[in-house]
């Protein structure tokens, strides 16, 4: 199992709205180095620490989960979308997605403040300058400090 860090605006669509629809296809992912890491390495059953991003202040809210196989991203074909690229055929798509499912609200949002004053976060992608991907691979270290300062085990 690999782990992750999805980010999303919370106004957009934060934890709170997984939460309450329990899947949701990640659309719009319109960077390749983040869609080859959801179309060609995540696997059903990886993990993801949700994080808001654009928030103030920023940080991870929670845990998803990947379900099911990558596919094209529907986002990509419908010219009403914001997310249409006209260069990509139903035939040969560029964009790629997978579904998440909620798997937990941590309690209080571990902020990034936090994550960057921890020595043993302090190399996670997500405190380094520049570091703008909407998708990250996390080290499973990384995750696991993650998941005991936010105060969530698997399975509880």
């Amino acid at each position: 199992m690999r782990h992750w860090l999805i980010k999303s605006e919370p106004d957009v669509f934060g934890i709170d709205d997984l939460a309450r629809v329990g899947r949701e296809p990640w659309s719009g992912v319109r960077n390749y180095q983040a869609r080859n890491f959801m179309w060609k390495e995540m696997q059903a059953g990886d993990l993801a620490l949700f994080y808001h991003s654009n928030a103030k202040p920023p940080g991870i809210t929670g845990i998803a989960r990947v379900v099911g196989v990558p596919y094209p991203d529907p986002t990509q074909f419908d010219p009403k979308s914001e997310y249409f690229d006209a260069k990509s055929k139903l035939e040969n798509p560029r964009w790629w997605l997978n579904d998440f499912e909620f798997v937990a609200k941590f309690r209080e949002m571990l902020l990034l403040e936090a994550i960057k004053a921890d020595p043993m976060l302090a190399e996670m992608l997500v405190c380094q300058r520049g570091s703008r991907l909407s998708i990250n691979p996390v080290d499973p270290l990384h995750f696991k400090h993650v998941c005991k300062l936010a105060g969530w085990r698997p399975g509880k």
